[in-house]
């Protein structure tokens, strides 16, 4: 059997930035045996991680972060250094349809992971990391200026953003009170292949290709700051190698764009790559009442990981966007796959309002 450097387990890995971050250490570290942990719900999908799943240092188990018996099991069969955490629910609007899921996953599972790390470390917590993934939404809304930084107070609108918030105060408790060596990153929006149809760029790049309406929330002039996923997953393996311990690190693009001019960008891109007359998709463009306690604004400013640990994004967002849509036109099996059954019922419940 091969000895590892290190074994580290991350949740969610069969999820959109998850699956990034286990083919980015998979590939990167043939060193570290890398454990991907996924309760295979509607997002997650082992389709993700084909390319690797025959890697000698990748294993894949399905269970519940909240099962603390089978993290358990898993712990002690392993013998993890490491987690990085990233699964959770993550879908705002979900969020408000069912609140309570996402206190179960984000907080009682992130609690149920802390829990089993904390009791299989205790007694040597040299090397190890429990490295916790999180979102710029837990800062709540900006207005026109300004931007989120490490030390801005937490003050999240929405049941999912109230229920990553709740989380991070989870992770940085443990390392005050029993010194569980934790670090914590807040990143920006994520865009790039795999990511599920029910975010605004890919559920407008599916759309617009099957000629469907493109749902814009109230006037579309929401503003996020955007980056490449594999941007995010090259962040993320910076952090967990050169960050500090028990500190913070927000990760962002520097990009900031409004919703309605995202989607006016991606109607051009297909436009041209469809053969289309410019214009034509632009046309399916619809708008939809806006959803409750829908935040206007979100800007990360990643000076300290910039200057601290030298990362920086690699893409422009018209680069990162073109290679997205490449990515969708090319793999409509994954797309046909993922959209099927009950998303299609959940998309019909959610955005069938048009007005």
């Amino acid at each position: 059997m091969a000895v590892f450097t290190k074994k580290i387990m991350i949740t969610g890995g069969a999820g959109f930035i998850g699956s990034h971050v286990v083919r980015l250490f998979v590939k990167k570290y043939p060193q570290y045996l890398i454990v991907n942990l996924d309760a295979l719900t509607y997002a997650g999908n082992l389709a993700n991680l084909k390319d690797v799943e025959s890697a000698a240092n990748y294993k894949f188990e399905k269970g519940d972060i909240n099962d603390e018996k089978r993290i358990g099991e898993l712990f002690a069969a392993y013998q993890f250094d490491a987690v990085i955490h990233l699964a959770a629910e993550s879908h705002v609007d979900r969020s408000i349809l069912d609140p309570l899921a996402f206190v179960r996953s984000n907080v009682l599972g992130t609690a149920a992971l802390l829990n089993v790390s904390l009791r299989f470390w205790k007694d040597d917590l040299k090397d190890k990391l429990f490295y916790h993934v999180s979102t710029d939404e837990v800062y709540g809304s900006l207005g026109a200026e300004g931007f989120f930084t490490e030390d801005t107070p937490y003050d999240p609108r929405s049941p999912y953003s109230a229920s990553k918030a709740s989380s991070d105060h989870f992770v940085m408790a443990y390392y005050h009170t029993y010194g569980l060596p934790v670090i914590l990153s807040n990143c920006s929006n994520n865009y790039g292949s795999h990511h599920f149809p029910e975010k605004l760029i890919p559920l407008m790049i599916n759309n617009i290709l099957n000629n469907r309406s493109l749902p814009v929330y109230g006037k579309g002039e929401n503003v996020r700051d955007w980056l490449y996923v594999e941007d995010h997953a090259r962040a993320i393996d910076t952090i967990f190698h050169k960050g500090k311990t028990g500190d913070k690190y927000n990760i962002g693009g520097f990009n900031e764009w409004k919703n309605i001019d995202i989607v006016h960008l991606l109607c051009r891109i297909m436009d041209k790559k469809l053969n289309r007359a410019e214009g034509d998709s632009a046309k399916l463009i619809t708008y939809v009442k806006d959803r409750p306690g829908h935040d206007l604004r979100y800007a990360i400013d990643a000076t300290k990981l910039n200057k601290e640990l030298g990362w920086t994004p690699s893409l422009q967002f018209e680069e990162g966007l073109e290679k997205t849509v490449d990515w969708y036109l090319q793999n409509q099996d994954w797309v046909k796959e993922v959209t099927s059954g009950d998303y299609q019922k959940y998309y019909s419940e959610q955005y069938g309002k048009a007005h």
